[in-house]
């Protein structure tokens, strides 16, 4: 979604600004804070939400920066200039249903945040460093970038079970359902293991799986089940090769045995009980 983004939106200015619905914007909600009248000079990323950072014309002091957290049913939608006229929709006031923020960009191209189950939302700053300092710090170190000292120390510290752990985003920030099942099973650890039980040696085999699997999952636009797709509305590849998310009942690609369901941490969890026994 990050990289998607960049593309089409880094160098335009966001000339308007359709706020919808107030309630999914946290903090100011004035067009200005929503980055009107900005340059749209980047696009951040940390876990599983984004930012887009915007420079005020003509006066540095006019920074400002819009955070996204698409929740389980969010998108960004860019839109060309081309394509808006076909996806209008007269019974909502010109937009799709759900369709809670648009931005209007130079080129008139619009970017489109849309929310049906409103588990998401956009909280605006006045620069990055507002968004690090008031938000972000909260989350872990992004997966991508984590190291094995610093999930060890995190995991070491806790008795919950691996997969809870994996999942709180203050632990790991990036980490979702599908691919904390699919990096335990190439891992072989039960997802219900105590975390503390876990050595140096596991937890930096694990991070190296972790960077491997998110690189393959993003080289492929991540795993469309239902909402997910990139910026254009492309849907992702990687859950053609979902080894155990989604396949409970199915044989195990590593031994044939028959892929197991139970629910961790609220969460329905696959995996295979002889490749990832209990400890």
């Amino acid at each position: 979604m990050r990289q998607s983004l960049a593309r089409q939106v880094v160098g335009r200015t966001v000339r308007s600004v359709a706020l919808r619905r107030s309630d999914m914007v946290h903090g100011r909600t004035t067009c200005a804070a929503l980055l009107c009248g900005h340059r749209i000079h980047r696009v951040l990323r940390h876990g599983k939400q984004l930012a887009l950072l915007g420079s005020g014309t003509g006066d540095a002091r006019r920074n400002g920066c819009v955070c996204v957290h698409l929740g389980m049913s969010g998108s960004l939608r860019f839109i060309r200039p081309p394509d808006i006229a076909a996806r209008r929709m007269p019974q909502s006031a010109g937009f799709p249903p759900h369709t809670h923020v648009v931005w209007v960009l130079d080129d008139t191209s619009e970017l489109r945040f849309a929310d049906p189950r409103r588990f998401g939302g956009i909280w605006t700053f006045s620069s990055d460093h507002a968004l690090y300092r008031e938000r972000w710090h909260r989350l872990g170190a992004d997966a991508m970038v984590i190291k094995p000292s610093q999930l060890y120390a995190r995991l070491s510290r806790s008795d919950r079970s691996v997969k809870a752990a994996l999942l709180d985003q203050s632990v790991v920030a990036g980490l979702g359902n599908i691919y904390v099942d699919e990096l335990l099973f190439r891992c072989g650890l039960n997802p219900l293991i105590r975390s503390s039980q876990l050595d140096a040696v596991c937890v930096r085999d694990m991070v190296r799986r972790m960077r491997r699997l998110l690189s393959r999952a993003t080289l492929l636009g991540g795993s469309t089940l239902r909402d997910h797709a990139d910026s254009s509305g492309r849907p992702g590849r990687f859950q053609t090769v979902h080894r155990v998310y989604g396949r409970g009942g199915q044989p195990c690609p590593r031994c044939g045995d028959e892929l197991c369901t139970t629910r961790v941490a609220g969460r329905t969890t696959v995996y295979c009980r002889a490749c990832q026994p209990p400890a």
